[in-house]
């Protein structure tokens, strides 16, 4: 099946659906905080503003693609950087699907560059869990001036121990994939399938490679989170650094453990509250959350979308088994 094919039909009409049903959401969230409030921060902000928090948000997305490469090389699977970025790029198309699952897309446009799934899926979680680590350690800036957030830091902890301890344990992936190797159905072929690529994310969590990946996740993230600061500071509001970051990355933490599409609502929910907390007006507050969602998240859907398309014409050109 070629790639034009598999980015067709319901696939892409689901990702319509997805992208149309969380606009009209941040339309309707923009309403309610009082558009003309919105507008009125987005002139405070101006071109200026707005163009450093784009660039900053693609340095987030550029390291996040060096990490990829990182991950995909370990796993011995290299794909030459230009259309290796196409199809990295195009996965934030679907960036809008719950738990960004969506993203794991990038799967069926690196099968035609001879990648197997387990492998793409194997960076995939690797690279989840990367930004899950990064979050919260950029969480602990400001968790002493609002320790109410405990309980979901310590949510975030209990995930990436469950996910390391499961990865790093042979034995115990080997067992699990041999219990339900020998029990039918397709539950059980979905387990064996699960393990095989959890076996296959163990060559994204060598010591030194942990670590490389956790100071690019932690760079990253912490761009985007310098971003919203500076949005806050345009704004006139008095926030320290040190609580705009956690606020940034305690609101991504929430978005992810929620598993709602793109975090859309949990996120922006955490960062107002937050932002009303400090001493925000509750417009200006929801004013600075519709303008960093749109110079992060929604710029990235819209240079996934960008990159779908022309993955969708330029992969198509490519035969199954072409060179990487």
């Amino acid at each position: 099946m070629s790639t034009a094919i598999s980015v067709n039909g319901w696939r892409l009409k689901a990702l319509v659906f997805s992208v149309v049903a969380a606009a009209s959401g941040y339309l309707a969230f923009s309403l309610w905080g009082g558009w003309q409030d919105v507008v009125a921060a987005f002139v405070q902000i101006g071109v200026v503003g707005t163009g450093l928090a784009l660039a900053l948000s693609l340095v987030n997305y550029g390291l996040r693609f060096v990490r990829w490469q990182l991950y995909l090389t370990n796993l011995s699977y290299p794909v030459s950087w230009p259309p290796s970025l196409r199809i990295y790029l195009a996965g934030f198309a679907l960036t809008t699907t719950p738990g960004k699952a969506g993203e794991a897309f990038r799967g069926v446009l690196l099968k035609q560059r001879g990648v197997p799934f387990p492998a793409s899926l194997a960076a995939f979680v690797s690279e989840r869990l990367s930004d899950l680590v990064a979050v919260v350690l950029l969480a602990l800036f400001g968790l002493a001036q609002y320790p109410q957030a405990r309980p979901i830091v310590l949510a975030g902890v209990i995930g990436i121990v469950g996910v390391l301890v499961v990865i790093s344990s042979k034995t115990l992936l080997s067992r699990i994939e041999g219990w339900a190797s020998a029990r039918p159905g397709k539950v059980m072929a979905l387990v064996v399938h699960l393990t095989d690529m959890l076996a296959s994310a163990r060559h994204c969590h060598r010591p030194g490679l942990l670590v490389c990946a956790t100071a690019i996740s932690l760079v990253a993230w912490g761009a985007e989170a310098l971003a919203f600061y500076w949005v806050l500071d345009w704004l006139g509001a008095d926030i320290s650094l040190s609580f705009a970051v956690f606020v940034y990355a305690l609101s991504m933490l929430a978005g992810a453990l929620s598993f709602l599409p793109g975090g859309l609502g949990s996120a922006e929910a955490v960062m107002v509250s937050l932002l009303v907390f400090k001493g925000m007006a509750m417009p200006a507050a929801v004013a600075a959350t519709v303008f960093i969602r749109l110079a992060t998240l929604w710029f990235a859907v819209g240079i996934g979308l960008v990159a779908l398309i022309g993955s969708r014409h330029g992969e198509s050109a490519t035969p199954p088994g072409g060179s990487v």
